[in-house]
């Protein structure tokens, strides 16, 4: 933590007449940033009017209250760019330059959330039942892109459909899901743009339902919004949090893609992988204080761009995983000494 002049609290300065051997002068340095960091955390917990923002490359986060600053250092993806939230509490930061880049697969949790606004379910309820056309089964065979099998004639209800949609995300389930929607998935992407302006995601364009397309272009901090809006659905949220399914003879069981689900708390949410997008992650984990109610939610997105889907995703999982740990011990950590 770094102690801006004149707005944050001092550092420890050394009186020349003291003689303090180096090391244990850098120990207490490093002590006294750490107890500030958790009083502004502790602040933060209790509402105590705190903002979190980034502070420069160099990957700390200054939280400020009442004139003053210090900072609470997160491990930020080398490239490309993320943002951290905690519902309720407020904004744990962004990194990386918050411009446009391909998304791929993660702007079918848009897709979801459109659908589902459109039609909600209720915990429980499968929705109503929708016909497989020739289209999505012809898609289905495509060496190009990820699919999910199904055949012409089938009747998927409209859960099994997100299911499909966001566990092994099969894009020509989101197109089906578009059309039966809005007739034509052109459309279905009008109505996906005017959700994103409502919640004012003011650099995002979409141009598919499925995030094929490298012309969907999105920042961490726009996706962070909608990951915030979206995970207040019952239903989304445990469709997420599914590891795998079976749906019908034709389609058969199909996998989550997120490989960071049930591991530090993960319960979601959404992967995309292509070679312009590089790896994309919108995340999902519980804050770790035993209750399983708290999240954390964070993105990140173009890790390793131009090189291959599988190594993007790679490094996604990679940078998520080290900012869900060290959100949650930081979080933790605060706790304890505020219940002390």
């Amino acid at each position: 933590m770094q102690a801006q002049s004149g707005t944050g609290p001092s550092v420890q300065r050394w009186p020349a007449a003291v003689d303090v051997p180096p090391e244990r002068r850098r120990r207490l340095s490093r002590r006294v940033r750490w107890v500030v960091g958790v009083v502004l955390v502790l602040a933060l917990l209790g509402g105590g009017g705190l903002a979190a923002r980034n502070t420069g490359p160099d990957g700390r986060v200054a939280v400020a209250a009442s004139g003053s600053g210090a900072a609470m250092e997160l491990p930020w993806p080398d490239d490309g760019q993320a943002s951290v939230a905690v519902p309720g509490i407020g904004s744990l930061g962004t990194s990386g330059e918050q411009k446009p880049v391909p998304i791929a697969s993660v702007a079918k949790v848009m897709t979801a959330y459109v659908v589902l606004r459109e039609h909600p379910l209720r915990q429980g309820e499968s929705g109503p039942r929708i016909t497989v056309d020739q289209r999505a089964e012809d898609e289905s065979h495509s060496l190009d892109e990820s699919t999910v099998r199904v055949r012409a004639g089938q009747e998927l209800t409209q859960r099994q459909l997100l299911e499909l949609l966001l566990l092994p995300s099969g894009n020509n389930a989101a197109r089906l899901l578009a059309r039966w929607d809005s007739g034509t998935e052109r459309a279905f992407v009008e109505k996906m743009n005017h959700a994103a302006a409502d919640l004012g995601m003011g650099r995002t364009t979409y141009t598919g339902a499925s995030g094929f397309e490298a012309t969907t272009t999105s920042t961490a901090a726009d996706q962070l919004r909608l990951a915030r809006a979206v995970m207040r659905d019952e239903v989304f949220r445990s469709v997420v949090a599914t590891p795998e399914v079976t749906v019908g003879d034709v389609t058969g069981t199909v996998a989550n893609t997120n490989r960071l689900l049930g591991t530090s708390g993960v319960v979601g949410l959404k992967t995309g992988s292509s070679t312009p997008a590089g790896g994309a992650l919108m995340w999902a984990a519980e804050t770790g204080d035993g209750h399983g109610k708290g999240l954390i939610i964070g993105v990140v997105l173009h890790q390793r761009a131009n090189t291959t889907p599988a190594e993007g995703l790679r490094a996604a999982f990679e940078s998520s995983r080290e900012l869900i740990t060290a959100a949650q011990r930081e979080l933790g950590e605060a706790r304890a000494v505020r219940r002390a």
